[in-house]
């Protein structure tokens, strides 16, 4: 993963996207990697263990194996009627047990948290966003994403 250093002013208020002020001078800035997940980004700080960051990034591995993100444009691969890859699967045939264990990940955390696992894990949406988006009160997805997260790594088998 390439890293993508900005630097942000902090305020008072927090980070902004918006550069320094005119006429006042900043008291501090922040660097910031663009392209870190909001999973490593919570492993880094302390608020999520080894167990509960590979559960998340096993959860990703499968949505982008299963290819369930959407796509822009039309597919133009090649069909392969007799081949086969890895472990005597075709690739469709990897791609549907990369679903069904997305599908059996999502369905072990339980209802209620798929949303916040799917914002987060999947779709790399900030946890401040997320809460934002989905209507929890400030702070409160960080202990709910860390439940789902165990839940999802009981699934997974991850000790």
């Amino acid at each position: 993963m390439k890293r993508q250093l900005v630097e942000r002013e902090l305020t008072p208020e927090g980070p902004r996207r918006g550069a320094i002020k005119t006429g006042a001078k900043p008291r501090r800035t922040v660097t910031v990697n663009l392209s870190e997940s909001p999973l490593v980004w919570l492993h880094t700080r302390g608020h999520l263990s080894d167990r509960l960051l590979d559960a998340g990034e096993a959860l990703r591995a499968d949505y982008e194996r299963a290819q369930l993100s959407p796509n822009v444009t039309m597919r133009w691969d090649p069909v392969r009627v007799k081949s086969t890859g890895e472990r005597g699967l075709s690739a469709s045939e990897r791609q549907v047990a990369a679903r069904q264990r997305f599908d059996g990940a999502i369905k072990a955390a339980g209802r209620g948290l798929e949303d916040i696992l799917w914002r987060v894990v999947c779709a790399g949406e900030a946890l401040p966003e997320a809460e934002k988006t989905l209507g929890w009160p400030a702070r409160s997805g960080k202990l709910v994403l860390r439940i789902a997260l165990e839940r999802v790594a009981e699934f997974y088998r991850i000790t």
